[in-house]
């Protein structure tokens, strides 16, 4: 699908848990206990209470608890120590060497945002600690977060590297994907296909999306105000954005053309998961864990749906259903690395900070190709629609009302530069003959091998179009009446030597061409072509099979 959400991967991510190498600390849990025990604990008085630390048991005893954290000696770090505590934001965490005063508490050397709703906060660690050391924690809970509680031992420089470095490629994924879709509603604006109103809307929430999950939106200005809702915050960018994608890939398969079910499909899935996005508030009632099953169900059915639909479409010849594609198969391989990185390795999963944001990236961009292939497809196919619209379909010729329009044109143009232009009309002796005798199959042969002999006369800036039904006009630029006079000539020659085989005996045709200049008659648009019209006549009126010109037309009723 479009977003890693969609593939039902990435919320189960959202519950998977890293596993913890040596710069994880060994902890002890102290429950029972709170603030006003911490002479005693502290002092180490409270030592042989201490179990194995469970956070769920210590949560399920209610109240402040109490860890004491066993720091290995740092293998060659080089920096200033810091203990590193991810947590819920609802859990405050106080901590003191062990052996301590209670009054000297590590100081917060920074508190930053962090995945699923928790934030990072790093202690300062006095020297000393470089070698083994303990650590007592106090944690308080106040309200509900997210239930996780990690404690890791680094360097300053070391987590202020890591810190920054995953917020940079947060934020530059974050601004590439808002404008992909700024431009994309832009275009809409001026361009109104739904196409860029849903890419500009799956993508805008595809960002944010990404900046709430990982964390770093909640820092940001404006979209700090979304901190009170946490996971509500990625849970309801993933709904909408899912029905966003649900719309967005009817209209790039072409589905309402194609496959009208399917269409209503799609959008019975969309309207779905904007239920799904209304339904988060169910979690004031405790339902929120079975909006999350029915939430994980609906990606993974529509993740599965769409790649089936858009695999048709791309094999029924649908280019844009092929970059699509594509950038869904980026996203299923980066969202399935993501997860083996929870599982597999034995640090924090960076891919999550910095493949995933990326690969969502460069999808958008494939997608955006697919969707600029589709206008284009669609620019091609009215082009095309337009030059049938203006051509005869037997000659392939312009038609008698494209071939008005294009005479205008040429007029205006021709005055302009003050150059001369010059009209054919031509007429076939004797056609109704040919189609009585041979029958039509015969007549329009005869055409398009008329058409053949006037074109092999013509320049790429002339024209020619079908006026009636054996009668053709050319449209001669910057020729003079003598030179179009000779063009006539040539082409009443080519149609003397015509043999139309095919049809019983060849058929011989001839045609009656007549002239008309601008500089000879100083008449421009349809007056010049009546008077083309006019020499046509006294050219089958002489005889037929020649050329006569409007000037020679006009001496000859002179005489008369």
């Amino acid at each position: 699908m479009l977003r890693p959400s969609l593939l039902g991967l990435l919320p189960w991510l959202a519950f998977a848990t890293p596993s913890h190498g040596a710069d994880w600390p060994a902890a002890r849990l102290l429950t029972g206990a709170d603030r006003t025990d911490a002479a005693a604990v502290l002092g180490g008085g409270r030592d042989a209470q201490l179990r194995a630390y469970s956070l769920y048991d210590a949560r399920r005893a209610g109240g402040p608890f109490w860890l004491r954290l066993d720091l290995a000696t740092a293998a060659g770090a080089a920096g200033e120590p810091v203990l590193v505590v991810r947590r819920g934001r609802h859990l405050s965490v106080t901590a003191w060497i062990a052996g301590g005063p209670s009054s000297a508490t590590l100081p917060r050397a920074m508190l930053r945002s962090d995945l699923r709703g928790t934030v990072e906060e790093t202690l300062m660690l006095p020297p000393v600690a470089t070698g083994p050391a303990s650590v007592y924690v106090l944690v308080e809970p106040v309200g509900k977060g997210a239930e996780e509680l990690e404690f890791r031992r680094s360097t300053l420089e070391a987590t202020i590297e890591r810190s920054f470095g995953r917020a940079r490629v947060v934020a530059g994924a974050f601004a590439a994907l808002m404008a992909m879709s700024i431009a994309a509603l832009l275009i809409w604006f001026v361009l109104p296909d739904r196409l860029f109103l849903f890419y500009g809307t799956l993508f805008s929430l595809q960002a944010l999306y990404v900046a709430f999950l990982t964390g770093q939106g909640f820092d940001w200005p404006v979209l700090s105000l979304a901190t009170p809702l946490l996971e509500h915050a990625w849970n309801v960018s993933a709904a909408l954005s899912g029905t966003a994608a649900c719309l967005f890939v009817r209209e790039i398969a072409d589905l309402r053309r194609y496959s009208p079910r399917v269409y209503a499909a799609f959008g019975a899935l969309a309207i779905g998961f904007v239920l799904l996005a209304a339904a988060n508030v169910l979690d004031i009632f405790g339902a929120g864990g079975v909006v999350a099953d029915v939430g994980n169900l609906m990606f993974v059915g529509s993740a599965i749906f769409t790649v089936v639909v858009a695999f048709l479409a791309w094999r029924r010849g649908s280019r844009a259903a092929g970059w699509f594609l594509i950038a869904w198969g980026l996203l299923e391989v980066m969202t399935i690395a993501t997860a083996a990185s929870f599982l597999l390795s034995d640090t924090e999963p960076h891919r999550l900070y910095t493949a995933l944001p990326l690969s969502m990236v460069a999808a958008a961009i494939l997608v955006a190709l697919g969707v600029a292939d589709r206008v284009r497809e669609q620019r091609v196919a009215l082009g095309e629609a337009q030059r049938r619209a203006q051509l005869d379909p037997l000659t392939g010729v312009l038609n008698r009302r494209s071939l008005l329009e294009r005479l205008d044109a040429v007029c205006q143009r021709a005055q302009a530069r003050g150059l001369p232009l010059s009209l054919l009309f031509i007429d076939i002796d004797h056609f109704k003959s040919v189609n009585d005798t041979h029958g039509h199959l015969a007549g329009d042969a005869c055409l398009r091998a008329v058409i053949a002999s006037i074109l092999a006369e013509l320049r790429q800036s002339d024209a020619v179009g079908r006026y009636g039904g054996e009668e053709f006009v050319v449209l001669l630029s910057s020729a003079d009446t003598a030179a179009a006079t000779a063009i006539a000539e040539r082409i009443r020659v080519r149609v003397a030597d015509l043999r139309i085989e095919g049809f019983a005996a060849p058929i011989g045709l001839t045609c009656s061409i007549g002239v008309a200049g601008s500089d000879g008659s100083g008449v421009w648009g349809e007056a010049l072509l009546a008077e083309a019209d006019a020499a046509v006549y006294a050219a089958k009126r002489s005889g037929r099979n020649q050329v006569r010109t409007a000037a020679q037309r006009a001496l000859r009723l002179a005489d008369a």
